[in-house]
């Protein structure tokens, strides 16, 4: 009788115990049904239209620390593109400085004068990409930023010098309209860099614009001097509106700024052409003057 007993009361045990892990109410007994599916792993990318403290042409997320671009920066990001093709392909992120990035470059330049809204060589601008990090390749990011970014007003290109300075405000826009980012006329000190004047106060330069060099070794770009001079020539012509005929020599001098030799290898063709009195110092401008302006001396 014992024992029955107590096979009874296991047994009821048990019954009372397999009704507690029956299907409760409103639901169908699957449990893996009713899991929300996982986020899919997502890349870091940056932005457009942000600013950076860090002015290296480089994209560490470790380093990345974006800021709104009324404070204060140094670069400013206008574009992120994506790698495609056989740059993609490679098992690295191409240096900034080689023959890989040259078209790369060309679209960030070209995409810079959209974004100021002019030609951002005529002003004291430059321009960078800034590949992801070799880490980030390897995780298969392939994206490049855009960069662009102040130059200062006497170590810019006329002191060959590309080191960015702290500025505040975005740069959209920028050369629209008059800017006082804008080249204009000039003197040179004892240094050889060009400083700023007013153009109705006694000068000798005025920047006239850029002459896009041919796409060849940076050594042999800068020792074709008479190539320099005799484009630029033509630059300023077209600046004074003069013609461009034998006579033209005899109406101007010539000065240019090349890109250093960094610019050079980042893709940088672009030589700023300035108007040079070779004597006497003027008082206006020349833009537009005519043989008013350049007379034939």
């Amino acid at each position: 009788m014992r024992r029955y007993g107590t096979a009874a009361l296991t047994a009821a045990f048990l019954t009372v115990a397999l009704a507690g892990c029956g299907t409760p109410a409103g639901t169908d007994g699957d449990l893996s049904d009713d899991w929300r599916p996982m986020a899919a792993a997502q890349q870091f990318t940056p932005k457009a239209d942000e600013c950076h403290v860090i002015d290296e042409a480089t994209s560490y997320l470790s380093s990345y620390s974006p800021v709104n671009c009324v404070q204060t920066h140094k670069v400013e990001t206008f574009y992120v593109g994506t790698f495609t093709g056989a740059l993609a392909a490679r098992t690295a992120p191409p240096k900034t400085e080689s023959a890989s990035m040259r078209s790369t470059f060309a679209d960030c330049d070209s995409r810079a004068k959209k974004f100021v809204g002019g030609e951002w060589r005529d002003a004291r601008l430059s321009v960078q990409v800034a590949p992801t990090s070799p880490a980030a390749w390897a995780g298969g990011a392939r994206w490049y930023r855009c960069d662009i970014f102040e130059l200062d007003e006497i170590n810019g290109p006329n002191g060959e010098s590309d080191a960015a300075i702290q500025r505040s405000g975005s740069l959209r826009n920028a050369l629209a309209s008059s800017s006082p980012l804008h080249y204009g006329c000039m003197n040179e000190d004892k240094w050889g860099m060009l400083r700023p004047v007013a153009c109705t106060a006694g000068h000798q330069f005025e920047y006239a614009g850029a002459w896009t060099a041919p796409d060849r070794s940076w050594a042999d770009a800068t020792r074709d001097e008479a190539s320099i001079h005799s484009a630029c020539r033509t630059v300023i012509a077209r600046y004074a509106k003069v013609p461009v005929d034998s006579n033209l020599q005899y109406r101007t001098g010539t000065s240019y700024r090349f890109p250093n030799r960094l610019l050079w290898e980042r893709g940088d063709r672009g030589v700023r052409c300035y108007y040079w009195s070779g004597g006497p110092m003027i008082k206006r401008s020349i833009a537009g003057g005519g043989t008013k302006a350049l007379p034939i001396r």
